[in-house]
């Protein structure tokens, strides 16, 4: 035996040490599984002369689970090969149930998945009482349920109203609380203290058996037939379809195989049990999840992106300016990770009010519990507002968090770098403007980059790290090691107007708006952005992002173009004019979290644009247009957009969108649903193609962490793979002919579909 070390001592214990060699956690993989019936034969063979048996491990956690490289590779026709191993694992589990010796899990670590489906086939559990412990079942977050007897057992343990919560949403509980549900049976101080009370237990109970075995045992809360559970069951099924919206396979068999298990007898629930398991194993989705939201992940937080071969780097002190909602939010994720900050604004109220944001967030976190007051304290006192550049001087990262103004950007670019270290960084937090351009205002462009956070910043897990044509890989490995050391996801683009989040996002958004400019009702633009699994719809997105900086966005755009443009003709002598005029008159009211506060004034004034957005489709832009100036519907912090927002009560969609209704074509639903979800995935595409992107890792991680894309399709690209990318290729050329050149296969997806080969 490799993984499991047996040892019995003088008084007839014995210790099954899991231990997996050159591992550092320990799986149920092909070996574990082999040596486990090695030590049950063993165990069954010498009972006679057992008194009792402990489950430990010497490692930093007690199990970690199941083997996902080996799920991963079971595919549809390995189904019944798959059954019948989870039936002989589950088997074996059973073994030990029955062995009419006393057996305990001596819990040090974590106990998560198959490691704790593990310690449940222990007639006790004993667990070390330390908070950064994790028990659970976090399965069905990879698409998966507890499928070697947790759904079954859990269910037994704690009826089906405490069992399904715990099971359907992928619940970490800290030991103490698993306590409190009666998932362990006992807490104790350390390791040693661990041993000696798993010894006294085998003392004091030398004929345990599970309570599901005991003679007369009823599920606590009754089974489906109860009327306690039968008053709540027929709704379950509606509520977790609201949730999942049809897309996560896992919830529903987890649901089902909790329900259909308390009917029958506990060996055929544990069959049951085995069959919805083999259905997600062999299904897309879970793969989708495992690939993506383990193995990619993972990869991610290894540094896969982060340039090699250079030292690892820790912020000493952070500057932020701009105190507004995004600067307050950096300046959070800094102190709540122990990182002393500077938080600069025009004046030191203004600051203050910005370190006041992380002051509410510890409030509540103190309120709940979860943060104890001398630690908030502690926190607070990290956050250091300022109005004078100079206190900048010592920080060895600077973060601007001002208005989106390529003016502004410059001014306290060069403000800032006038007091910084020869060796400090300066990172925008731009979310579209390209970087390179930025740094063309610093003295030090190798050291300039840009660190794109997502709003709100304490919740959002991703921070895109954009590199500038300019930027050097000391400063690209410097500021993926911050992202890290506050405890963010990183993921590594280059320079391109919009980048990647930002650039593939508007996609959704603007084919909303594209839908509802070609007729198609608001209500079903949006019921389909929420079934296809994205958070909100596209319009809804749109008010709270504001219409206005759309068309800020847009017309900072075009104005570029056109310049772009002159630039070119004045090169070819004059060339020729193209594009077309694109005009309207709107008033300026910039509004923007930092340094610089514009006022609008009550006149108009004129744009004319000679040039075609390259991002927005013209049904899109005739809408955005109408929007913010036709009908001066600029989003919900301005009173209203696609939505009206009720002082009491929840929001509707504003009437007035039956106007772009008038004489629009027939869509059917699903190529609704289809041009969303497809318009993003061929976006990435052409990001990859063009250099944007330059690994699959980083768009699937981005596209689910960074604006919401639909996490059963495992992300942006292997959305493409799930489809398969011949076929994905052969409807992004359909949708291309009856809806335009956005959707046209890009060269990069059609030489994968040529050689059939995955993105």
């Amino acid at each position: 035996m490799s993984s499991i070390r047996y040892e019995k001592d003088a008084t007839g214990v014995v210790t099954l040490l899991l231990d997996a060699p050159d591992q550092p956690v320990n799986t149920m993989n092909a070996a574990f599984q082999a040596d486990l019936r090695e030590v049950v034969d063993r165990l069954a063979a010498e009972r006679e002369q057992i008194r009792g048996v402990i489950f430990a491990s010497p490692k930093r956690t007690f199990f970690a689970g199941g083997d996902l490289r080996a799920l991963m590779a079971v595919r549809a026709t390995d189904a019944a090969a798959f059954f019948r191993e989870l039936e002989a694992l589950k088997a074996c589990l059973r073994r030990i149930e029955q062995l009419g010796r006393p057996v305990v899990a001596a819990i040090n670590g974590s106990a998560l998945g198959g490691g704790f489906e593990l310690a449940l086939s222990c007639h006790a559990r004993l667990c070390i009482d330390d908070p950064a412990i994790e028990i659970g079942f976090p399965e069905v977050t990879l698409g998966l349920l507890p499928g070697a007897g947790g759904v079954v057992k859990t269910v037994r343990l704690l009826g089906l109203q405490n069992a399904l919560p715990l099971l359907s949403e992928g619940r970490r509980l800290a030991p103490a609380t698993a306590r409190a549900m009666g998932l362990v049976d006992g807490l104790v101080r350390d390791r040693d203290e661990l041993l000696a009370s798993a010894r006294a237990w085998i003392d004091a109970h030398p004929d345990a058996r599970q309570p599901w075995d005991e003679p007369g045992h009823r599920i606590p809360g009754g089974t489906p037939s109860s009327p306690a559970v039968a008053g709540v069951l027929p709704i379950a099924p509606a509520i977790l379809h609201q949730q999942t919206r049809g897309n996560f396979p896992a919830p529903e068999a987890i649901l089902a195989a909790a329900v259909e298990g308390t009917q029958v007898d506990f060996d055929t629930a544990m069959r049951i049990e085995s069959r919805y398991m083999t259905r997600l194993v062999t299904g897309q989705v879970a793969k989708n999840m495992i690939g993506t939201l383990f193995f990619q992940l993972n990869d991610v937080k290894a540094g896969k992106s982060r340039p090699a071969g250079l030292p690892r780097w820790r912020a000493g002190r952070v500057g932020i300016l701009g105190a507004g909602m995004m600067g307050a939010g950096i300046a959070w994720a800094c102190a709540s990770r122990g990182v002393p900050c500077v938080l600069k604004d025009v004046d030191l109220a203004t600051a203050q009010k910005g370190k006041d944001y992380s002051a509410r967030l510890l409030a509540g976190r103190v309120g709940k519990g979860r943060t104890p007051a001398a630690e908030a304290e502690k926190v607070l006192a990290a956050i250091a507002p300022s109005a004078d550049v100079a206190d900048l001087s010592g920080c060895d990262l600077v973060i601007e968090a001002v208005y989106e103004n390529r003016e502004v950007k410059a001014q306290v670019t060069r403000e800032a770098e006038a007091v910084l270290d020869a060796g400090a960084i300066f990172a925008s937090n731009t979310s579209t403007l390209p970087i390179t351009g930025l740094s063309e205002a610093s003295t030090r462009p190798g050291q300039f980059i840009g660190l794109h956070f997502f709003s709100p910043v304490d919740r959002m897990q991703l921070v895109e790290i954009i590199r500038g044509q300019r930027t050097t890989a000391e400063t690209l490995a410097r500021a993926f090691d911050f992202v890290l050391q506050i405890g963010k996801t990183p993921i590594v683009v280059n320079d391109a107007r919009g980048f990647y989040t930002s650039r593939v996002f508007g996609t959704f958004v603007n084919e909303g708006m594209a839908l509802l400019g070609e007729g198609v009702p608001a209500a079903v633009v949006e019921n389909a952005g929420w079934q296809i699994g994205m958070p909100v719809g596209p319009l809804a997105v749109l008010d709270e992002v504001s219409l206005k900086l759309a068309d800020d966005v847009l017309h900072q755009e075009l104005a570029d173009l056109e310049r772009e443009r002159c630039a070119h003709e004045h090169d070819h002598d004059g060339g020729h004019a193209h594009g077309h005029a694109h005009a309207h008159a709107h008033r300026h009211d910039h509004h923007g979290s930092g340094h610089t506060k514009r006022t609008g004034s009550s006149a108009g004034h004129r744009h004319t644009h000679n040039v075609k957005s390259r991002r927005i489709p013209e049904s899109a832009v005739y809408v955005l247009e109408k929007m913010a100036h036709g009908f001066g519907r600029m989003g919900r912090a301005h009173g209203g957009g696609f939505y009206d927002y009720p002082q009491h009560g929840g929001k509707t969609l504003w009437p007035g969108l039956t106007v772009f209704e008038r004489g629009g074509r027939s869509i059917p639903f699903e190529d609704v649903k289809d041009r969303m979800l497809y318009v993003q995935a061929i976006e990435t595409i052409r990001c990859l193609q063009q250099g944007v992107l330059e690994s699959t890792r980083d768009a699937n991680i981005g596209s689910i962490f960074g604006w919401g894309f639909p996490a059963w399709t495992g992300g942006t690209i292997q959305f493409v793979n799930h489809v398969g990318v011949r076929a994905f290729a052969a409807r992004a050329q359909a949708l291309a002919q009856r809806y335009g050149e956005r959707f046209a296969p890009p060269e990069l997806l059609s030489k994968h579909a040529e050689q059939d080969t995955p993105l």
